[in-house]
């Protein structure tokens, strides 16, 4: 079942019966662009954003960690990641919703990530992070348009990132048509938060949904 906006467009691919939204999502501030990559940056970005939700997620010595991760990422010193950037991270590489996860980081669409929308993207996968923010990270990742709801397509488009050419379309598209039947409690032929998380709140998805800083 589910999400939708990070930093440029994304693909992947996943299994047949798991292609559900919980297994699914578990297999998974535009800051001016800035040149000459400084060791400040991250610091100086923290102490200007400390009352942003993404900052407060994370101690002083997190955020040096994770400026330092986004430094070694930052190949060309240009103080954004690009998509190509971005998809080294290790934990990212084998998954198959990774541009989904960029287009949700790149909060003002430019294409890249730049400091602050690495640190509000990352703090969705703080040990701190309560349940409910992942589960409406898990929830965007499905909900492309961001008009906050799961249509039957974007059900569609997701799943068929994650299941590749291991289904047929037909197959995969009573898999979607049976997802939603069941999902959708008010009949409106779409998928709300509210329903999203009676399917998905009940599993531990937003528990694997920790990246270690």
């Amino acid at each position: 079942m589910p999400p939708k906006t990070p930093a440029k467009a994304g693909g992947g691919s996943k299994p047949a019966s798991s292609s559900t939204p919980a297994s699914a999502t578990s297999s998974a501030a535009a800051g001016t662009k800035q040149k000459g990559n400084d060791s400040s940056l991250p610091m100086e970005m923290c102490s200007n954003s400390s009352s942003e939700y993404g900052f407060q997620m994370f101690d002083a010595d997190e955020i040096r960690r994770l400026g330092k991760r986004f430094r070694k990422l930052d190949l060309d010193n240009s103080g954004s990641l690009s998509v190509e950037e971005f998809m080294s991270l290790p934990e990212l590489q084998q998954n198959p919703l990774v541009q989904r996860v960029i287009d949700i980081f790149d909060a003002d669409g430019n294409g890249e990530v730049d400091f602050k929308e690495f640190i509000q993207g990352m703090s969705q996968f703080s040990v701190k992070g309560d349940k409910e923010s992942k589960m409406r990270f898990a929830f965007r990742i499905y909900d492309m348009d961001n008009d906050g709801y799961i249509s039957n397509g974007e059900l569609f488009q997701v799943l068929k990132m994650m299941v590749g050419n291991n289904l047929k379309d037909t197959q995969l598209q009573q898999i979607v048509d049976k997802t939603v039947l069941f999902a959708d409690k008010d009949e409106d032929g779409k998928i709300s938060f509210e329903e999203f998380c009676t399917v998905v709140g009940n599993t531990d998805v937003h528990k694997k949904m920790v990246v270690d800083v």
